[in-house]
């Protein structure tokens, strides 16, 4: 009775033990954030949300969006004169001077390095003629070119206003977006710059906590902070590596501390349990007779856990499935033009080959036939022509 006892734990304890890796990611993390998103930015797809889809005060991470559409709309080379608006903005600066003349380039860098709000007035100012115009203009851009639906700003920098909205999913959207942008992308990256001002010379030195370091997070490569007081505080975080390259964002912290522990957590989640595989432009894929190929780079994350299957249906779409069943990624394929054979040609030349090899075959036996009764008559001491 004993050792069937035993032999019933064992069992139970084998069957758990894969119960537990079957199910692919751990429990994800609970955090106090009010709403937070991690997207994986090459194959877009999130590895978790809370209350992703509430609209919210981003404070300064409205600067992400401001800094993408100045790269895109504006020359980056520009000269722009700092109007008395810009010079008198509210909170955080470069500390930009009336009559100042600073290149765009200079402005998004004081925007997004520093949280410059005077910069984000001049740069709205050069862009569209005042701020209501810009704002304008930026929320049409979001719309039809980084196609988010739940945003609506009012200004360039964040500050309060209460129809200055948007979720914590096109956040993570836009950055997605921008940072396919090399020039944001070195900016957003960027933890110390030189800053000679008419008014104000110093090193510019990135709020974000883990960008530069004073949180050690190795994989961190950008970042943005925020606050207000009716957004608490806001924090957006691009991290990578080989197999992931990861969007955080965190909003309504009621502390600093609290959107950082957030993010680090989130970020641990993802690298501990996610990984981006990629299926190369021009890959072949076969359903019965017909073949169909990628027209581009297809990404797609799954659980480090979880097998995947790679499946075509007869409609040419590929199907990423874990072996749990969950559908993660469908594609559409591209179907290639396979040319039937040609029957008769077919025959043809295999009754060409035929004939040609019988023919050899007849010649070299031909010829060790001849080479053997010349060898039978050298060797035969008895034999006279």
């Amino acid at each position: 009775m004993s050792k069937i006892i035993i032999i019933v734990i064992t069992v139970l304890a084998f069957n758990s033990f894969h119960f537990t890796k079957a199910f692919g990611a751990s429990l994800p993390p609970t955090i106090v954030s009010e709403a937070a998103m991690v997207l994986e930015a090459n194959s877009g797809q999130i590895l978790y949300e809370k209350n992703s889809k509430n609209q919210m005060y981003p404070a300064s991470l409205t600067k992400i969006a401001t800094a993408i559409f100045a790269i895109e709309t504006g020359q980056l080379d520009d000269l722009v004169t700092v109007s008395s608006n810009a010079r008198n903005a509210e909170g955080s600066k470069v500390y930009l001077e009336e009559g100042e003349k600073v290149t765009l380039n200079k402005l998004v860098q004081g925007l997004l390095i520093n949280s410059g709000n005077d910069a984000g007035i001049a740069i709205a100012e050069h862009l569209s003629g005042s701020v209501e115009e810009f704002s304008n203009n930026l929320n049409t851009y979001l719309n039809n070119v980084v196609k988010v639906d739940n945003t609506n700003f009012e200004n360039p920098h964040g500050l309060f206003d209460s129809k200055h909205v948007t979720t914590a999913e096109d956040l993570a959207k836009i950055t997605q977006y921008a940072m396919q942008n090399k020039v944001f992308q070195d900016i957003f990256g960027t933890k110390e710059l030189e800053w000679d001002g008419e008014t104000w010379d110093t090193t510019l030195i990135t709020h974000h906590k883990l960008l530069k370091g004073e949180i050690p997070y190795k994989e961190v490569t950008g970042g943005k902070t925020g606050y207000i007081n009716a957004s608490g505080f806001t924090l957006a975080t691009t991290a990578e590596t080989n197999k992931l390259s990861l969007i955080v964002i965190t909003l309504n912290s009621s502390t600093d501390d609290e959107a950082y522990h957030d993010s680090e957590k989130l970020l641990d989640h993802a690298f501990n349990n996610y990984e981006t595989t990629t299926i190369q432009k021009g890959t072949i894929f076969k359903l019965e007779n017909e073949q169909y190929s990628t027209v581009k780079n297809i990404f797609y994350t799954s659980s480090i856990n979880w097998k995947v299957n790679e499946s075509v249906n007869s409609d040419g779409t590929l199907d990423i499935i874990e072996e749990n069943g969950n559908l993660i990624a469908n594609y559409q394929l591209e179907k290639k033009n396979v040319a039937t054979p040609n029957i008769v040609e077919k025959g043809e030349k295999e009754f060409s080959f035929n004939l040609v090899s019988t023919f050899l075959v007849l010649i070299l036996s031909l010829i060790a036939l001849n080479l053997y009764f010349r060898f039978s008559k050298s060797s035969n001491p008895n034999y006279r022509e």
